[in-house]
């Protein structure tokens, strides 16, 4: 507990830092994590490494990931990338005379975008107009969340949430977080009410609790498929990449699909 408690503080000191730095810091290192995160997906799902479909997982990674490139270049679009991708992993299946199957092509896509999205929608969420302030609102938000469900979970929770899937999450948990959610936005609203409305300000508490809890089922369903504890071992007590990104992922895109973030 000690461990996981000493790494999880400095972890979070050296994220809030690179997100108060901005500009290209905050880019690379999401860039970098993403990319942790895929390789975590690539060996979860038991593929060899160095193999040019697995490669062209992670170019299109780095490539939706980044929404801006340095040097003035044009970053290439959300349509192009997902195409190119989906031509690149079909025409594997192809020239590998189907040694690389259908299925593992579809893997590699859907890797691929869940994760190249989700970190591409932090990124512009940092580089929006106040953009410090809407990165820690959406952040505060599900690290709000995550821990009102731990916490009242543990206080209060008998009622299984989804037992399958995560047998430790529980309805009353699920509620005290979405509830602390709300509470850490409102603080943020009375702050600066001129720059985020009352009803904005619940609506991405409401988005980020539900999504974020969506999102961390997701990633324990399919853990719990691939007979694992953890993604990965990137933090000691904390998992993987993946592990610690899940409610992430879904929540970026989401709250800016749903027009609660300036565009």
């Amino acid at each position: 507990m000690v461990q996981r408690l000493i790494s999880g503080v400095l972890a979070g000191l050296v994220f809030l830092g690179v997100i108060l730095l901005g500009d290209g810091y905050y880019s690379a290192f999401l860039t970098i994590v993403a990319l942790l995160g895929y390789r975590e997906f690539v060996k979860l799902n038991q593929f060899p490494s160095f193999r040019w479909d697995v490669f062209v997982g992670y170019l299109a990674v780095l490539l939706l990931s980044v929404p801006t490139m340095p040097f003035g270049w044009e970053a290439i679009s959300i349509e192009s990338c997902t195409w190119l991708l989906m031509f690149l992993l079909l025409s594997a299946t192809v020239f590998s005379k189907n040694k690389i199957h259908l299925e593992h092509a579809s893997l590699l896509f859907i890797g691929a975008f869940y994760i190249g999205i989700g970190f591409r929608y932090m990124v512009v969420t940092r580089d929006l107009e106040h953009g410090v302030f809407w990165t820690l609102l959406t952040f505060f938000c599900i690290w709000a969340s995550d821990a009102g469900a731990y916490f009242v979970g543990r206080a209060i929770g008998k009622t299984k949430l989804w037992p399958a899937i995560s047998p430790n999450k529980t309805v009353e948990g699920a509620v005290g977080g979405l509830a602390i959610s709300v509470v850490v936005a409102l603080v943020f609203y009375f702050i600066y009410p001129e720059w985020v409305g009352f009803w904005q300000a619940i609506g991405i508490a409401l988005a980020s609790a539900v999504a974020g809890t969506l999102g961390d089922l997701i990633q324990s369903a399919y853990k719990r498929l691939r007979g694992v504890k953890d993604s990965g071992n990137l933090l000691p007590g904390h998992g993987g990449a993946l592990d610690r990104t899940d409610s992430w992922l879904i929540v970026f895109p989401f709250v800016h699909f749903l027009g609660l973030l300036p565009n």
